[in-house]
């Protein structure tokens, strides 16, 4: 299995509820596609470089799941349909990004 990055920005005006149905149908659709979920980090509204929508916030959700075969068409293409996701990136995570140089 091959480690991922998903980046999700949210609408910024959701509330704490819709958030957590956001997340929940996340969850599923990462299960759905037979992938797990290693880590999920929730970073919160920040200001975005652009305006998306007419947006200039984002609620930003990361995930890393792992995953076999080609998670983007399974995972992304569902969420990118759902109302309140503004944006989808899906990286395959390289080791050799982490490392420090001397």
């Amino acid at each position: 299995m091959t480690q991922y990055d998903l980046n999700l920005i949210l609408n910024p005006n959701l509330s704490s509820e819709q958030v957590l149905t956001e997340k929940e149908y996340v969850e599923a659709t990462v299960k759905n596609a037979g992938a797990e979920i290693v880590k999920m980090d929730e970073i919160g509204n920040r200001r975005l470089a652009y305006p998306i929508q007419k947006d200039r916030e984002g609620y930003y959700v990361y995930y890393t799941i792992k995953a076999s075969g080609n998670p983007l068409t399974t995972i992304g293409d569902v969420l990118r349909l759902r109302d309140h996701v503004r944006r989808v990136v899906l990286v395959k995570d390289r080791p050799e990004w982490k490392t420090k140089k001397a």
